[in-house]
């Protein structure tokens, strides 16, 4: 069966994305040969995005957050389009990103459930008044709340934990949908990667660039540009 003819057969789609839905708004990803962990820095930057370096070296954290992590001029590409737009006709029930951009929302999605947090929201540990992305993008050195805190990246870093609430969410969407459409990821971090595993439909459809594990149990398999494929759609 063809992308297509699986979409109109479906009632219930729920698509479980990675960093490869956002390369083509302009977002590296990680693991490519140009993405942020083959690039030099100072530390690695896997290392730099651990909760341990954050409190650490919290200004060489936000040094390479600034930089490296957030892109507020990004705007969502076909496949963020194509998304809200399969939301809209009733026939996408979720999406489950692993990225922090907010590109889903921009693009009109609202069921989304963001397993990684988002930089459009940060917080003070301290009195945990939220914060919009400008707290961050407006200032220089650590951000710092009006009582004094520290104003926190509402993502998840690494050697943190992520939110109950999310997973339980995720995995509800997941096993009530008839399809499920892992598109841009690896599936290589986990606990996100592991959700994907209580999917029991009718269709599942990988949609990434390279080969991943999953594929030997897809229903379809796409090796290419995620907002090529999407934009072909049509949604009926």
């Amino acid at each position: 069966m063809t992308l297509q003819e699986i979409i109109d057969d479906s009632e219930r789609i729920v698509f479980f994305g990675g960093a490869g839905v956002s390369t083509e708004s302009g977002i590296p990803d990680f693991r490519s040969p140009d993405g942020l962990y083959s690039q030099k820095y100072k530390f690695p930057p896997e290392q730099i995005v651990s909760h341990s370096f954050y409190m650490g070296n919290t200004e060489e954290f936000y040094e390479f957050y600034r930089d490296r992590m957030i892109f507020p001029d990004a705007k969502p590409n076909a496949a963020h389009l194509k998304l809200a737009e399969l939301e809209q006709a009733g026939k996408l029930a979720a999406v489950i990103t692993q990225n922090i951009d907010g590109l889903h929302q921009a693009a009109g999605s609202r069921n989304v459930i963001e397993l990684h947090g988002s930089v459009h929201r940060n917080y003070c540990t301290k009195c945990k008044r939220f914060y919009p992305l400008a707290a961050v993008t407006d200032t220089n050195g650590v951000p710092v709340c009006e009582c004094g805190g520290r104003i926190k990246p509402d993502v998840v870093l690494y050697e943190e934990s992520l939110k109950t609430e999310d997973i339980e969410n995720a995995v509800s969407q997941i096993a009530a949908a008839d399809c499920l459409i892992i598109g841009g990821t690896s599936l290589a971090v986990y606990p996100a990667a592991g959700l994907v595993r209580y999917f029991n439909g009718k269709y599942l459809v990988v949609i990434n660039k390279s080969e991943i594990r999953t594929d030997k149990s897809a229903d379809l398999v796409i090796n290419d540009n995620i907002g090529k494929v999407f934009s072909e759609i049509n949604v009926n």
